[in-house]
């Protein structure tokens, strides 16, 4: 297990840090860390604030995606999911949420409302080629559509 180094904000509780909620969860639910209730209309979005700001180790990313069910049930997602956290961002971490559903949606404060990722990534560089006709796959340069339904 990696340690992440986690300030709480005034804003913020620490009843509600993100916590896994399940052994095998690979996310962390994250909080609303709101005082009052904020209703999302349909086609609404919402900067929402989580109260904490963390520092992710250089190496690895912070991924804010949506939570199954609120997507499922109700039509709320994180608008650009899967968000990146950067290793050097120390700001509040906070959640662009969207409804996408037919009715309002309220979020309530400490409502889990997305869920944060820690990924390794890998740093390049780029080498600047003629062609790319030494690298060859059998998909080729098939974009959109191209493997089939």
């Amino acid at each position: 297990m990696t340690e992440v180094p986690i300030h709480i904000l005034p804003h913020g509780d620490e009843k509600t840090l993100p916590r896994y909620e399940t052994v095998g969860s690979a996310g962390l639910d994250l909080p609303a860390a709101i005082k009052e209730p904020i209703v999302l209309s349909p086609g609404e979005r919402q900067l929402i604030p989580t109260g904490f700001s963390c520092a992710i180790p250089s190496g690895h990313e912070g991924q804010i995606r949506s939570r199954s069910g609120l997507s499922w049930k109700q039509g709320i997602i994180v608008l650009n999911a899967p968000a990146t956290i950067d290793s050097d961002h120390r700001g509040e971490i906070k959640v662009i949420l969207i409804n996408m559903g037919k009715e309002p949606f309220t979020i309530d404060p400490g409502m889990r409302i997305a869920q944060l990722v820690f990924a390794k990534y890998v740093k390049t560089t780029w080498k600047v080629v003629q062609g790319l006709e030494a690298y060859p796959t059998d998909r080729g340069a098939g974009g959109f559509g191209s493997t089939g339904v």
